[in-house]
């Protein structure tokens, strides 16, 4: 089993959450360690080592470190060779600039290679870099490949845990990374199994399911406190595995609740709302339903106006929460 690495030694505390290093440092300190337990560990870069922090696993393990500078496609190509010969690759650059590489993907994936890839500045999220460097369509693309994880963490903790288990997958391994800091959720021990999920927030009271990914866990975290005020239950579930998801945890939450918002920061198409969505695709009942995606073409801004921009804040899903209730009470009142 790959180690994990603690990240500092900072845990919870009492009066909140102390903040981490963001997710692209937990991955680069993650790898790093792995790399000193593992000597067939190898990371290949696309000229964006110093933001995926890839140059943490570089600095330590130079001899096994491959620059392949804005070449996506042979560095995934090169990352299957190193496979073929033993070695556990980590091919990282930007989850925008992945895209390029699709066609090398596809064609490990057809070739039954093992490999894992790592997508940084994933989403809105990222910020005043703008659209074209904004990861907004990876986790369709990499859903659709065969035998593939797909898995987006919260916290440096959980980016770290799933970094080690990316290692111990046969197939394709896509880690979903975020560029800020984000609170810490988990503590270093916990564990994050691949086709999990962690249910955060939870009641015998609680009317709507909230399932966020990566960013939008702490927005969902944020609106639930604030329903809680105001009397109404949110559930809330980090599906950190998008694929394979958790579907008896959300068949459960469902079962409980009655309704599911999903939000994401993503295109709507393809992405966690879908996957989501699939868990339900062979049951008898399907819960009442409400996807928040981005939908408009993002411009420059900072991350806090991104996400309210594009509707998958905790403002939105506060708005979201009271919507889905309310028009369930309009008919009863029309009616009576």
């Amino acid at each position: 089993r790959a180690p994990y690495p603690p990240l500092d030694g900072r845990q919870r505390s009492g009066a909140g959450f102390a903040e981490y290093p963001a997710l692209e440092a937990a991955f680069g300190q993650a790898v790093s360690a792995i790399g000193g337990a593992r000597p067939d560990t190898v990371v290949l870069d696309g000229e964006v080592a110093d933001s995926t922090r890839a140059k943490f696993f570089a600095e330590q393990h130079p001899d096994r470190f491959f620059e392949c500078y804005i070449a996506e496609q042979q560095m995934v190509a090169a990352a299957v060779g190193l496979q073929v010969r033993g070695w556990t690759p980590y091919a990282a650059t930007f989850a925008a600039f992945m895209t390029r590489a699709y066609d090398f993907i596809r064609m490990a994936a057809v070739s039954r290679a093992d490999i894992n890839l790592v997508g940084s500045h994933a989403g809105v999220a990222i910020g005043e870099d703008g659209p074209s460097q904004m990861g907004l369509e990876d986790i369709a693309a990499l859903r659709a490949v065969h035998n593939s994880v797909v898995l987006h963490p919260s916290d440096a903790n959980s980016a770290a845990r799933l970094t080690a288990g990316m290692a111990e997958h046969d197939g394709i391994s896509y880690l979903r990374t975020l560029r800020g800091k984000t609170p810490v959720l988990y503590g270093p021990e916990e564990g994050f199994r691949i086709g999990g999920s962690k249910v955060l927030r939870s009641s015998t009271h609680d009317q709507v399911t909230v399932v966020g990914a990566g960013t939008t866990v702490h927005e969902a975290l944020a609106a639930a406190d604030v329903l809680a005020g105001e009397g109404i239950g949110v559930r809330v579930i980090d599906a950190y595995s998008i694929k394979p998801v958790d579907a008896p945890t959300l068949r459960a939450a469902a079962e409980e609740t009655g309704r599911v918002i999903t939000v994401e920061d993503h295109w709507p198409e393809g992405g966690l709302g879908d996957a989501v969505l699939d868990a339900f695709a062979d049951t008898r009942s399907m819960p009442r339903m409400m996807k928040l995606a981005v939908t408009g073409m993002p411009a420059s801004a900072k991350p806090e106006e991104q996400l309210r921009e594009a509707g998958i804040d905790s403002g939105a899903i506060e708005a979201a929460v009271r919507g889905i209730l309310r028009q369930e009470r309009e008919p009863a009142a029309a009616g009576s």
